[in-house]
Parts: C-alpha cells; structure tokens; sequence
C-alpha cells in the first residue's frame, strides 16, 4: 500500500475531522479571493467612473499675471488678452511618448461678445471632444454646428433664450440650437459654439485660449505626460490637476491595504484551525502511527503520510474557496457600488493562486504536527494498546 492510499483512507474514516479542516480553509481561502476580486472590481469601477470626471492635464498659454477660476478647477488663472497658443501646435501631443493615454484633446478659445446689450462670455470648444472631456453634459436640443450655439442654462435664464430663437453679435445671426441642463459650474453661464464659429467671431483664427486633455492615466504617469507635452509645447504652461490623480491612487491604495490587512488576518486564523486540528488528529492517531513504526514504517513516511492529507484537503479547499470567493462576491458586489456593468472575471491566475496560497497554508501548519507524529515512541505507543 502507498502513503498516498494510507492518507486518503485516514481521511475517508476520520471524515469529521477532514470536514473541520476543509471548513477551516475553506473559509480563509473564500474570504481572501473574495476581497482580492471585489479590490480589483471596484478598483476598474473607480478607475472607469474618474476617467469620466473629464480633463485632468490643462493647457494654458505662458503668462506672469494669472487670474480665473474655468469649470470648477482652480487653475490659478488665465488672462484672455495674452496672446493664445497656436492650435496647429497641439498636433505635437500626438507625437509624445504616452500619446496612446490621452483619451481626448480638446482646444477652447474664450472672448467676451455683446448679446442684447449684455456682455457674455463666448466659449468655442470641439464637442466631439467634449463627449470624453464632460459626460456630465446634458443637453436639450441639438449640438450646434456652424453659426448656432449652446446656451449654459443660466445664460439662457438671463438672456431669455430658447431653442430656436437667434440674436446678432459681431455682425453675425447666431442661432440657439440647445440649452445645457444645470451643471453647478461656470459652464451654466458661457455660450458654446464650434470653435471655428468662435474663432471667426473673436478674430482669433488658429488660435486657442487653452486645450483640456484628458488622460487614461490608471497606469500611467501624470507628471510625465505634463513633462513630455511641456516639450512638445514650450510656449504653454502644463497643469496636472492633481486632485483627480491624488484622489484616484489614494482610494485604491486604500482598498489595497484593507484587502491586505483583512487576508492577513483570516490566513492567520486559518493557520491556526489548521495547527489546532491536525495536533488534535495525531494525538487520536497515537496507537495507529506506533504499529507504522513498529512495522518499519520511517520517520520520513509519517511526517509524508501527515503532509499528504494536508495537501489533499488544503487542494480541494482552494479549488472549492477560488468558486466560492467568485460567487460570494458577484452576490455582494451591488452593497458597494451601484454601477450595473461591474464585470467579474474568472481569472486563471488568481485561481492557482488560491490553490498555492491553500495548499502552503495547509502544510505549514501541519509541519509541527507531522514532526510531533514522527517523534512518538513506538514502544509507547503500543503499551496504549
């Protein structure tokens, strides 16, 4: 007979005791892979929601007198009299190292106009860019093209403008083609319009005031992307607004350190269901490992014999806790985020990795054991008969 049949016979007749050290690692292995996927779940959660804040790389010309506060963001100011940035020099962003993290460029050029005898700030954007640069838009009515605009819903307010109606500013009929639902920002109060419409109306063709960029940056630098524009741009200043990038990492730094600490903790407690149940499984053993040893069995075969049952169930404990964490945190997912298209994905890896981390667990905290197995007196033993 092989160790190998010995220690699944042990097993099938002290099947309470295989069963309390299954549970004990079943348990810890659940709850580890289960915070590992729900971590990484709701960290490309948060990863997807900040990427929609917008722009988080601002472009603005040089200047030493600084002065606006533009869509919320502190920028520490902007002048519009100073000469603009040449919007044929954003395509060198397309030639940067890190070109492939920026999700989109968009130019802006800001002038103030005269719309019934009141003064408005005119802000000519890119709205192809600005589906990426601010999803939080909403508007009612259509995005304008040409000689039409899009009204900040306090704009129209104070304008009494609707869509539909036209005005006259700088000798040219502008159409009103949408109104922007509330934002809580400076957006409430500016008119959009394409920006060649805009550039057209100010006198600024081929110029911009500033370009908003935003960045898929979960893995990449923001301090270099503001690095490698500033060389590709060396007239303008580049601004990471830190806020965004600061606030991303330190959430999922903390996920990271709370899955950490809690694995910690449970892998610990399951050493211990492990050590606990197996010293309790040799010492009910005594007589049976006495008649190995007096039958010629070695020191080496208890100690493999004690192992291999450790191994075995520490296996099926991984297997059964690697489902068992994917189930548990498809079902507790929704208590921590509302988003409905949280993907979980069944990763090989982690999978193998339960099964090590179970099958290591499981043999270190039966090494005691399996030693204190070998140390016993066969002839001690054998008396108890």
């Amino acid at each position: 007979m092989k160790l190998k049949d010995i220690a699944l016979l042990n097993l099938r007749r002290r099947k309470a005791k295989a069963a309390f050290l299954l549970a004990g690692l079943l348990v810890g292995v659940t709850t580890v892979v289960t915070l590992m996927t729900l971590v990484q779940a709701l960290s490309e959660d948060i990863t997807d929601k900040l990427d929609k804040f917008g722009a988080n790389i601002l472009i603005v010309p040089k200047t030493e007198n600084l002065s606006l506060t533009y869509g919320g963001l502190s920028l520490g100011g902007v002048s519009f009299e100073m000469e603009e940035i040449q919007q044929e020099q954003l395509k060198g962003i397309a030639t940067i190292r890190n070109a492939a993290n920026v999700a989109a460029l968009g130019p802006v050029v800001l002038g103030v106009i005269e719309v019934k005898d009141r003064r408005v700030l005119l802000s000519g954007v890119d709205f192809e860019a600005t589906k990426t640069l601010k999803p939080w838009w909403k508007i009612r009515g259509e995005i304008p093209i040409g000689d039409q605009v899009l009204l900040g819903a306090e704009a129209s307010e104070t304008l009494g403008l609707n869509t539909g109606d036209s005005f006259v500013s700088s000798g040219r009929e502008l159409t009103v083609t949408g109104i922007m639902e509330p934002t809580g920002s400076q957006d409430d109060q500016l008119v959009f319009t394409p920006i060649a419409t805009a550039q057209g109306i100010l006198g600024k063709e081929g110029r911009i005031s500033m370009a908003e960029v935003a960045a898929l940056c979960k893995d990449c630098p923001i301090e270099e992307m503001v690095r490698q524009i500033s060389e590709v741009l060396p007239g303008a200043k580049v601004m990471g607004i830190q806020q965004v990038v600061k606030g991303r990492m330190e959430t999922l730094s903390q996920f990271r350190k709370l899955t950490f600490g809690v694995s910690t903790v449970v892998i610990f407690v399951g050493s211990l269901v492990v050590l606990v149940t197996m010293m309790g499984s040799v010492r009910e053993r005594t007589r049976e490992i006495g008649i190995f040893r007096a039958i010629g069995f070695r020191r080496s075969h208890i100690i493999r014999i004690v192992l291999l049952e450790a191994a075995i169930v520490s296996a099926l404990a991984g297997i059964l806790g690697y489902f068992g964490g994917l189930v548990t945190t498809k079902a507790t997912l929704p208590f921590f985020t509302e988003s409905v298209d949280v993907a979980l994905h069944a990763d090989p890896i982690m999978g193998i990795g339960a099964i090590v981390l179970s099958v290591t667990l499981g043999l270190a905290a039966s090494i005691y054991p399996a030693l204190l197995a070998a140390r016993l007196d066969p002839n001690e033993a054998l008396r108890a008969l």
